[in-house]
């Protein structure tokens, strides 16, 4: 049996073990801890709420480089974030149905919402839908399906059929990047579901922070002519910019907050 008992110590081993690359399963560690795999498991759940790891069936996984958890992206860059929002919310029009993605900054547009506009908000994402219910002049739509951690929403082959029949006014859709190739997601079931999205939308707009431009993904969503609205912090990357403007996209530019 391991001496390594302390819970800070065991979840500082075992996040060296991730950041090193490495997939860790729950019932190895238990056996090599001598614990129960409930506690193990409770040391998985405390990493991935650090954006240390990725919490699967029987274990965890490394954080994809530029892809932490919703629950540690909530924590970033706040000012920033709502300066995005608050210039996005302004787009939209009085009776809309708007579809608000999953993402931290997408979070922050409900708060930015028109009051009392007639609005309808439909969303995947579990945080977004409980904003949305503090808004007493709000509608809410909950697109559902198995809720995915990482990501605080549904993605899945359900919350695809969901949006089948909705007819989206305005879409704020969320991604890991923006490149001259398009908005682009680690996640095949998420760019899935995104241009399902972005399908059945008739305005497209994305929120995008400073370092999600001129990023990479795996995944591409869709070209950058599928946008037309993009709303990003003044600063980012020119090529980037000129590359939507080309593309006939809307670009907005707020002052990045400090």
């Amino acid at each position: 049996m391991s001496t390594i008992d302390l819970p800070q110590a065991r979840r500082q081993l075992i996040a060296e073990r991730l950041a090193a690359g490495h997939a860790v399963i729950a019932a190895d560690l238990a056996a090599e801890f001598g614990l129960s795999e409930d506690a193990i498991r409770r040391d998985l759940r405390a990493l991935a709420a650090e954006g240390l790891c990725r919490r699967v069936y029987g274990g965890a996984v490394p954080v994809t480089a530029g892809d932490p958890p919703l629950a540690a992206r909530l924590r970033e860059a706040p000012d920033r974030k709502s300066a995005l929002a608050r210039a996005g919310a302004a787009t939209v029009q009085p009776g809309e149905l708007v579809f608000i993605d999953t993402g931290s900054t997408n979070l922050a547009l409900v708060d930015f919402l028109p009051e009392d506009a007639g609005l309808t908000v439909a969303t995947n994402g579990v945080d977004v839908a409980a904003a949305v219910l503090h808004r007493q002049d709000l509608r809410l739509i909950v697109i559902g399906g198995e809720v995915d951690p990482h990501l605080g929403g549904c993605v899945d082959a359900a919350a695809v059929e969901s949006l089948r029949d909705l007819r989206i006014d305005r879409c704020f859709v969320g991604a890991c990047a923006l490149s001259t190739q398009g908005l682009m997601t680690p996640q095949f079931n998420e760019a899935t579901f995104k241009r399902t999205v972005i399908r059945n939308s008739r305005h497209r707009v994305a929120l995008i922070t400073s370092d999600k431009v001129a990023a990479q993904a795996p995944h591409r969503i869709a070209e950058l002519s599928a946008l037309q609205t993009v709303v990003l912090e003044q600063g980012a990357d020119a090529g980037v910019i000129d590359a939507l403007r080309e593309a006939g996209v809307a670009v907005i530019q707020v002052e990045a907050a400090r």
